[in-house]
């Protein structure tokens, strides 16, 4: 009878596999149910992906590695060189900010040493002005201060400003130390604003050194001109300044040496001290000189010349000036000098000779008391004797005479020349 297979119905449980083993006389058997074997499927098929994993796993895990650690590598060679660029930069900035600095050093040792020499050579131009100023000099229309303090505050201003670029805070120290820097563009290295300030310190400082060669010249040009209207002046009263400065010693002498490089300010303190130099002493040839007035304010009652003698009535020389005077009033030296004689002298009843020097000598005649002796030191103004009407006198007078080298010259071409000098002597 053949056995006909049931139709499965929709919902009914299927019926479990059963597993026989037999082995001689034993016989097992194992019922396997559908959902044991599903999951022995299932487990199987995961051993399986995790093993094909787990190869596939070990087979790239090589190749991740050498990846990675060639990565790696890269990025710390890209990062070493990077490195070793910011200090090859940082190298380079350094190196500049220290040649800026050696720079900025040189440019503030330089600018100090022009400031020093400028107050130096403004030291040396004050003691000549001073000089100047004492002898009267003229400084014509160039009426320029020795130092300038604007111009010394800029200088010093600008030298600060340069310093402050060293420290390390150029911009706020600059701009209150000079207005350039303000408009000093923001790219501008702290050498390249030390330039703009020591081009700027520089231009001041030439200024200050040209002001004061222009006032040594001015000076200079004026004290020629006094010291020679002086010597004009002596000149036509017969008194030669420049021989009167020679002396007998004047041997000189020594190895020769090739000449020095001539600062031109050196050379202008030079010429103005000859300038002055020359003006001293023709001040003081003048001053020694009989050039002023025996009798200020007092009238010339008789000059120099053939006139009639008071005493005989017929023609004669008079060999000086009188001057009316009172009774016992002083009579005043005319120029510094030594007292010669100062005794009765005949004719000229009490009489005062004084040397001057450069063979010139005065005389002071009719004098009712003298009041020097000989040897002494005498200066214009000093009073050698009281007014009187002794010797060859008719009145109360004063005779005056000038003598060169013992020949009497007349009075009024010192008395002139006198009255021109006041200008030059005062």
């Amino acid at each position: 009878m053949t056995h006909r297979p049931e139709n499965r119905v929709f919902g009914k449980r299927a019926q479990p596999h059963v597993l026989i083993l037999a082995s001689g006389d034993k016989v097992r058997h194992m019922t396997i149910r559908p959902w044991m074997a599903a999951l022995g499927v299932c487990v199987a098929g995961a051993v399986t992906i995790g093993y094909l994993l787990a190869t596939s796993y070990l087979v790239l895990r090589d190749d991740l590695i050498g990846a990675t650690m060639a990565r790696q590598a890269r990025m710390q060679h890209e990062y070493e060189d990077r490195i070793a660029a910011l200090r090859a930069q940082v190298d380079r900035v350094t190196s500049r900010q220290l040649l800026d600095q050696q720079v900025v050093e040189e440019k503030v040792d330089q600018l100090m040493e022009q400031q020093l020499a400028l107050t130096s050579r403004h030291g040396k131009l004050g003691s000549l002005l001073n000089r100047a100023e004492n002898s009267g000099v003229p400084t014509g229309d160039v009426p320029i201060p020795a130092f300038n303090p604007d111009r010394r505050a800029e200088a010093s201003g600008g030298i600060q400003a340069i310093e402050s670029l060293m420290a390390g805070n150029p911009q706020a120290e600059a701009d209150r130390a000079t207005s350039e820097l303000a408009y000093a563009p923001a790219s501008e290295t702290a050498a390249e604003k030390a330039d703009r300030v020591f081009s700027r310190v520089t231009r001041s400082l030439k200024a200050i050194e040209r002001e004061q060669l222009t006032q040594i010249q001015s000076l200079t040009v004026g004290a020629e001109a006094t010291a020679g209207a002086i010597e004009k002046i002596l000149a036509r009263s017969g008194i030669d300044v420049a021989s009167s400065e020679t002396t007998e010693n004047d041997a000189v002498g020594g190895p020769f040496l090739e000449p020095q490089s001539i600062d031109p300010f050196e050379d202008s303190m030079d010429d103005l001290d000859a300038a002055l130099n020359r003006l001293d002493n023709a001040r003081d040839t003048a001053k020694r000189l009989p050039f002023a007035n025996p009798a200020p304010g007092k009238d010339i009652t008789s000059r120099f010349g053939n006139r009639s003698d008071p005493f005989l009535g017929r023609l004669a020389m008079h060999a000086g000036i009188d001057f009316r005077f009172g009774a016992g009033e002083d009579i005043h030296c005319t120029g510094a000098g030594v007292v010669t004689a100062a005794a009765a002298a005949g004719g000229y009843g009490n009489m005062v000779e004084i040397d001057h020097g450069n063979g010139l000598t005065t005389r002071y005649g009719h004098m009712s008391r003298i009041l020097v002796s000989v040897g002494d030191k005498v200066k214009a103004g000093d009073v050698v004797g009281l007014a009187g009407s002794t010797g060859r006198s008719t009145g109360t007078h004063l005779h005056y005479e000038v003598r060169r080298n013992g020949q009497a010259v007349d009075p009024m071409s010192y008395l002139n020349a006198g009255r021109k000098l006041l200008a030059y002597l005062d």
